[in-house]
């Protein structure tokens, strides 16, 4: 702590006088000891206005304070200086407190700004809050939606503080109306639909009690066309009730489902027998195409004929593999045919076993008309003569047409 007692004296008759750059003033006067004990006693009471000028500047500073209050008690504290009965720098306390009114008045002027944007602002959120309010009343459908957030927008209302009490009270009946015109929107809008959703509980019994009447026919394509649009007719229609909907939707569904699975089992079994007459069928294939027809074309061509017998016992594949199969076996079939007539018009008349048959033939005719020159028998001879006769005819035309 500084030696405030520098700042004034006592004189004899016990007066204390605190020295200013004006000059030195009377404090006021000790009689109760000794002099230096006076000056200590007014010293104090200087210190205590340095410190609580000390206080207000630091809380000014942090921003503690009001910037407002603070220049009260700065104006206040500079004002009773002139008079102060107090021993210390009064003039240097007064300097400092001039400097720390000018700060104070430039915070406090920043203050009211900030305090009028801050009303600017809140006014601006709740004209905000009540212009979405009134187009939420006079436009929105999402009623849930819509209801959930005008009371996200009450409760929004409630934190806003600032604005003044005209304004924030013409706001809140604007608001307030809004909400009002919402309720009765919804109102009316639900009373609109439950009518709606009466109506839409006897088109659904209508299509429920349809597809519960077709729901064991066996007219697998016709019926399941028909559950397919009687769904087109459920999707189209309004909801009813929320129970009645949905009772009404497991009993749809109840009936889809056993037509349906009846007609997979039904689908599935002659699958699995597509799917077992398709495994005959491609060994069928398999061995066909096994078949070396340039070797032997007539036992292919025999093979292959047991093969054609047995695939068309075989019975239906599904169709998706169908034609493939089927022109794998006609591509063998061709094949059988070209090498079989390819093989006929390579045959020479040496080669040809009817030729070859006839040729034994004539030489056999030739054999019995020599026995019958060596016996003698005339009769014989003339048989042998004509038989021979005949098979050259027949083998000389063969020949000639070969």
């Amino acid at each position: 702590m500084s030696d405030w007692t520098a700042f004034g004296r006592v004189d004899a008759d016990g007066t204390v006088y605190v020295k200013t750059s004006e000059g030195e003033r009377v404090v006021g006067s000790w009689q109760a000891g000794a002099p230096e004990e006076g000056l200590a006693h007014f010293a104090r009471r200087f210190a205590d206005l340095v410190t609580e000028v000390d206080l207000t500047e630091a809380r000014l500073n942090s921003g503690a304070a009001d910037a407002g209050h603070s220049l009260s008690t700065i104006k206040r504290i500079r004002a009773t200086l002139p008079e102060a009965h107090v021993v210390g720098d009064i003039d240097a306390l007064a300097a400092r407190l001039d400097k720390l009114s000018t700060v104070a008045e430039e915070k406090a002027t920043e203050a009211r700004a900030a305090r009028d944007a801050a009303r600017g602002e809140a006014l601006a959120r709740k004209t905000a809050l009540v212009e979405e309010a009134e187009k939420l009343a006079a436009e929105s459908t999402g009623w849930k939606t819509a209801g959930d957030r005008l009371k996200e927008i009450l409760d929004e209302w409630k934190t806003i503080r600032g604005v003044d009490k005209k304004a924030d009270g013409e706001l809140w009946k604007r608001f307030a109306a809004a909400r009002d015109g919402f309720t009765r929107r919804r109102g009316a809008h639900f009373a609109t639909l439950d009518a709606t959703r009466k109506q839409a509980q006897t088109v659904k019994e209508e299509l429920v009690a349809e597809a519960e009447k077709i729901r064991d026919s066996t007219e697998w394509a016709a019926t399941a066309n028909q559950l397919k649009e009687l769904m087109t007719q459920w999707k189209a229609a309004p909801r009813a009730s929320k129970e009645a909907e949905q009772k009404l939707w497991e009993r749809f569904r109840a009936a889809q489902d056993a037509f349906f699975s009846r007609r997979s089992e039904v689908f599935s079994a002659r699958d699995n027998e597509q799917r077992g007459n398709l495994e005959r069928k491609q060994a069928l294939l398999a061995e066909a195409e096994a078949l070396d027809i340039d070797a032997d074309p007539k036992g292919a061509q025999a093979k292959l004929r047991e093969i054609q017998a047995q695939w068309h016992e075989a019975g239906r594949v599904p169709r998706e593999a169908a034609a493939g199969l089927e022109r794998r076996l006609r591509v063998i079939d061709d094949k059988v045919r070209d090498v079989m007539d390819s093989a006929w018009r390579r045959t020479t008349k040496e080669d040809n076993p009817l030729l070859a048959q006839m040729r034994s033939q004539v030489a056999e005719a030739e054999e019995r008309l020599a026995r019958a020159q060596s016996a003698g028998d005339a009769r014989r001879i003339k048989e042998a003569e004509q038989a021979l006769a005949s098979k050259r005819q027949f083998l000389q035309l063969a020949e000639q047409a070969g």
